[in-house]
């Protein structure tokens, strides 16, 4: 599972082959012991949980880089390895 990217000490992955998982489009983001899975659409927890704190940086970031979080999950779920993205 890459990591696309890191800010604020926040890990962002994205898993290969990962489409079925939650159905929908997603990354994982860690925080310490914490990890969600969240919606590249609408930047709601799928799974797991993240403090709100860090669920905002994650839910701007999305924000910011959707059109290329998109292209992302396209090459990840085709088993493809997907572009680092830039940090918040």
């Amino acid at each position: 599972m890459p990591v696309i990217s890191m800010f604020y000490g926040i890990i962002i992955r994205m898993y290969f082959l990962d489409n079925q998982h939650h159905g929908v489009p997603h990354i994982h983001a860690r925080y310490g012991e914490h990890e969600a899975s969240v919606g590249l659409y609408d930047g709601e927890i799928l799974a797991g949980e993240l403090s709100r704190k860090q669920l905002r940086l994650v839910q701007a970031w999305i924000e910011l880089h959707r059109d290329e979080l998109v292209a992302d999950w396209e090459l990840a779920v085709a088993g493809e390895t997907p572009y680092k993205i830039d940090p918040l």
